[in-house]
């Protein structure tokens, strides 16, 4: 049994939490809103995962002490915007190795970072591994077949990880792709919101298949660039996410997207859904970082375009379409 402290208070870490429990291991959950902790407490149940009952066992604290002491693995459940200020404020109480699980998307706006890099920029002592994959909270609280993969710096901690969260419905990878795995979980939401946005303007399934091929297409340039693997973009944290986020009810990045396409701004879309849409957060960011590296993002410049620059849904779609004629796979050779 391991001793497991949950960081954030919100659907995936409680879901995450149920799983681990499930598994047989001590779970302790902590959020820096009283409120929160005192639902979660009163009622045994997450207001996002409604029927999913708290086991009387699972412990919730605001306490940052508590929260981290003796535990063999902290989970960080935080929304990006969130990650620098929680990881500065319980670094005083984190244990020198101490892994720390980042199961948290998005990328960090003024710096570019990845959110495991701003959890070891503030917490050095910490052992960072990353967790993402195509896993709704909503049906891995339910216990519905779910796949994901742990991206860590070593195998053993990668392989502790592994065995720590696998189950017979929650089957876990290994990858040493942590930044690989990082931007796949990042960047498929700001498609995701293209592909929301697509269906609000009532378009079909050929938009939404070209969105998601031409989508990925765009991360894994991006990707390989900065340093990650091909086949990472590829794989579940790639192709699988954004996949599952595009198509999706359960996502709030296509929710959002489905607003905006009906003519909602960013803000009233996001008010709306009433949850954190990190894709909004990621996109600057993520133009930021196609500037920095010289790389094109069209989709993504787009989401820009319609998020920040009062552009209409419909005429990023049609400057989309109406693009220089280009060649599918760039190093593809003529015979003749």
């Amino acid at each position: 049994m391991a001793k497991i402290g949950i960081i954030g208070g919100g659907s995936w870490g409680v879901a995450l939490a149920v799983l681990l429990h499930k598994n047989g291991h001590q779970v302790s959950v902590w959020s820096v809103l009283e409120s929160e902790i005192k639902q979660l407490n009163e009622t045994r149940e997450h207001k996002m995962l409604p029927g999913v009952i708290l086991p009387e066992e699972m412990t919730f604290t605001t306490d940052d002490a508590e929260i981290t002491r003796d535990k063999d693995i902290l989970v960080f459940s935080v929304m990006s915007a969130y990650t620098r200020s929680t990881a500065k404020r319980l670094s005083g109480f984190v244990k020198d190795g101490q892994i720390i699980v980042n199961v948290a998307k998005g990328i960090e706006e003024d710096t570019l970072m990845t959110l495991s890099d701003i959890i070891e920029d503030e917490i050095p002592q910490a052992d960072v591994a990353v967790l993402s994959g195509p896993s709704h909270a909503e049906e891995v609280s339910r216990g519905i077949p779910t796949t994901i993969v742990v991206g860590a710096k070593s195998k053993q901690t990668a392989e502790h990880i592994q065995n720590v969260f696998m189950n017979e419905v929650f089957r876990v990878y290994i990858s040493p792709d942590i930044l690989g795995i990082e931007l796949g979980g990042s960047l498929k939401n700001v498609v995701a919101l293209a592909a929301g946005i697509a269906d609000g303007l009532g378009y079909g399934d050929n938009t939404k298949a070209a969105l998601i091929t031409r989508g990925i297409a765009e991360i894994t340039r991006l990707g390989i660039v900065m340093g990650g693997r091909a086949e990472t973009f590829s794989g579940l944290t790639g192709i699988g996410d954004l996949i599952v986020t595009c198509a999706s009810m359960h996502s709030r990045n296509r929710r959002a997207g489905i607003l905006i396409g009906q003519g909602k701004s960013a803000q009233e879309a996001m008010d709306e859904v009433k949850m954190v849409v990190e894709g909004v957060y990621s996109a600057k960011a993520a133009m930021q970082l196609a500037e920095k590296y010289q790389v094109q993002l069209p989709i993504i410049e787009q989401v820009n375009e319609v998020l920040f620059h009062g552009k209409s849904a419909s005429d990023a779609v049609k400057e989309l379409m109406t693009r220089d004629k280009k060649i599918e796979l760039e190093e593809a050779k003529w015979e003749d």
